[in-house]
């Protein structure tokens, strides 16, 4: 992967008040963990060697769920010239993990950062042949100023960082 797309990446992230940690495989528990406000809850993540602690409820139930102070998702891949990362709907519908939390957590692996819409929209029509027709476009913090002055929060997290593992 080009080190074009990442810087990109992390600029158009700065840009929209999102921090971004980078990390491997091997460091990621110790990278997570000063970002986990409890209590946080979590979808299972799709990455080799890379497993969310036992502090993070993968399993929540409702309650848990409007309870989580931190949400914890694999992101499939990021938009590096706007800095959204995209959140695969599953089976078993882990996306509202990323949308009820006040802080959301986006793991994503470097090598899934794409480096604009194109190829974006490329990936979401390879996305939808292969059965994976549902996604979640998510831009920075959630906000809204359609009643006057911005509220961060409005219908979804207030805070937003954005975990990049770094291909070995």
């Amino acid at each position: 992967m080009s080190a074009e797309p990442i810087a990109t990446f992390e600029s158009s992230l700065d840009e929209i008040d999102v921090d971004l940690v980078r990390t491997t495989a091997d460091r990621f528990e110790s990278a997570l963990a000063p970002l986990l406000d409890a209590p946080a809850v979590g979808a299972p993540l799709p990455f080799e060697n890379v497993s969310l602690p036992d502090a993070v409820e993968t399993d929540p139930t409702v309650a848990e769920l409007e309870a989580a102070a931190t949400g914890v998702t694999a992101a499939g891949y990021g938009i590096a010239d706007y800095g959204s990362v995209v959140i695969q709907g599953g089976a078993d519908g882990e996306e509202p993990v990323s949308l009820y939390a006040d802080e959301h957590v986006a793991v994503i692996a470097a090598s899934d950062v794409l480096p604009d819409m194109d190829a974006t929209f490329d990936r979401l029509a390879e996305d939808i042949r292969g059965g994976t027709g549902q996604a979640i476009v998510a831009t920075g913090p959630s906000a809204t100023a359609d009643m006057g002055a911005l509220v961060k929060g409005a219908h979804g997290p207030i805070d937003v960082t954005v975990v990049l593992l770094e291909d070995a």
